[in-house]
């Protein structure tokens, strides 16, 4: 069980557990997190419904996208964590107002 305690010291970047570079996943990756997080905070306000409502299903959309050719476990944990956030902020901005309310009145 020696193997057991040696730390995990493969090359690679910080979401390559497989010490290979995953550039379209990390990509995909920091997108989704960044459209999360502002789909998250804009849903807070009632006025930012468009905001949060599109940047979270474009968020939803690049984490879904991304979870599906992940090849890590840290990126599909980042992935999730990303879609988690677009969602709620998805879901707020369509209680808010939607997608269009008040574009098309």
């Amino acid at each position: 069980m020696a193997q057991a305690m040696r730390p995990n010291t493969a090359g690679g970047g910080l979401f390559a557990t497989d010490g290979k570079p995953h550039p379209v996943q990390d990509a995909l990756l920091a997108v989704t997190l960044v459209l999360g997080l502002t789909s998250f905070i804009s849903a807070m306000f009632d006025d930012l419904h468009l905001l949060s409502s599109w940047t979270g299903l474009v968020g939803i959309l690049t984490g879904a996208y991304g979870q599906w050719i992940s090849e890590t476990t840290r990126a599909r944990f980042g992935l999730i964590v990303g879609l988690g956030a677009s969602a709620v902020g998805f879901f707020l901005g369509m209680a808010h107002g939607g997608l269009f309310g008040g574009v098309f009145d």
